[in-house]
């Protein structure tokens, strides 16, 4: 393996790492501030507000996104241990 290949492979790891996790991320960012924003408009001051549905958002979409994330990272853990076997 030379240091092409090696960056080759750590570069699909970022992109498989971004595609696994940005979805969730997203989704808690929009929820965070949605709720900020309805803070805002109500003068709400509660800590806690946020906490419970950015959890029951995050929970649905890891249920909802499982399928896709499980499949990327097989594909990606497949091509990496084929390449393992291809250098012997």
């Amino acid at each position: 393996m030379n240091s092409t290949e090696a960056i080759e492979i750590g570069r699909e790891s970022i992109i498989v790492m971004l595609k696994i996790g940005a979805p969730i991320m997203l989704l808690a960012l929009a929820v965070g501030l949605a709720i900020a924003l309805f803070q805002a408009l109500t003068s709400i001051q509660e800590m806690t507000l946020t906490f419970v549905p950015k959890i029951i958002v995050i929970f649905v979409g890891v249920m909802l996104m499982l399928p896709f994330m499980l499949s990327s990272l097989t594909t990606f853990s497949q091509g990496l241990f084929d390449r393992m076997v291809a250098l012997g």
